[in-house]
């Protein structure tokens, strides 16, 4: 049985799953990036491993994705997390077509055909307002905890609006809220919106069409998948909690077992073509 293992490096998590040729699950690992990108690399393999009951020699292939791909020094190939995410989502999400992707650090775009490859893709301008980080950062600013950002919108009566085109002006809008003792759950929910209307207008630049599929750390936030189901008007498919961060380490895992089976097609050609000489 082929096991192989997909290892996200992100920018703000590090991610690792391990999967069976069926695609099941074996073990799956996260922690916080850092700065230490290879270290924390194999800290999520080894902890995998150990999770699974397996050995470093258990593993068949692994592929490595994010933008600290190349300093996962035991991988045996690399792809971008744009394919990696894409061939994440249409496992989960089949029927997938648009699939946008709300990172710490980022946000991107994608639209897919229906091999799930990308054939149209935009990131979020360089810019901290624009992704999950200043959502983080709003909540502490007002001495909440990131866990606590789903039930504090919750008791949100109406969203106040965050307009700011980078994170330091929104930041100024959120302290001007504050001092006019604007309630701390409309201003996280305003921030929320802002966030919602950026996705949305990236998913338009990409022309966006359904089915629609919402990942990344942010879509742990209930409100977030709400939020963009209503401004477009449409069902978004959002994976579990569980799963919701491990998306693009999923795909470089099923893109493993993949390049195995082309492997081993190659092996098979290459001995019949010797047998017939």
């Amino acid at each position: 049985m082929n096991i192989t293992t997909g290892i996200d490096i992100g920018s703000t998590y590090t991610k690792a799953i391990i999967i069976d040729e069926d695609s099941t699950i074996l073990a799956r690992e996260m922690r916080p990036t850092g700065f230490k990108l290879t270290e924390v690399a194999h800290e999520v393999y080894e902890r995998c491993l150990e999770k699974s009951g397996l050995r470093t020699s258990d593993i068949d292939y692994v592929i490595a994705t994010g933008f600290g791909r190349h300093q996962a020094d035991f991988k045996d190939l690399h792809v971008t997390d744009l394919t990696a995410s894409a061939r994440g989502a249409s496992f989960l999400f089949p029927g997938t077509r648009t699939l946008l992707d709300v990172g710490g650090q980022t946000m991107k775009a994608s639209r897919l055909d229906e091999e799930a490859k990308v054939i149209s893709f935009r990131l979020n301008d360089k810019c901290a307002a624009g992704t999950g980080a200043f959502l983080e950062k709003t909540a502490r600013y007002m001495n909440f905890k990131t866990e606590e950002i789903c039930a504090l919108t919750a008791t949100s009566k109406e969203a106040v609006p965050i307009s700011g085109v980078c994170a330091v002006f929104a930041e100024s809008e959120v302290i001007n809220h504050l001092s006019l003792g604007t309630a701390p759950a409309d201003i996280m929910q305003g921030a929320i919106t802002s966030l919602v209307d950026r996705s949305v207008q990236l998913m338009k630049r990409v022309r966006a069409e359904p089915e629609y599929t919402l990942i990344g750390g942010i879509l742990r936030f209930e409100t977030m998948g709400t939020g963009v189901s209503t401004s477009l008007n449409a069902k978004v498919n959002v994976p579990p909690p569980e799963m919701v961060q491990y998306v693009a380490a999923m795909g470089a895992a099923i893109l493993a077992q993949r390049r195995l089976k082309i492997l081993a097609e190659s092996d098979a050609t290459c001995t019949t073509h010797s047998e017939t000489r």
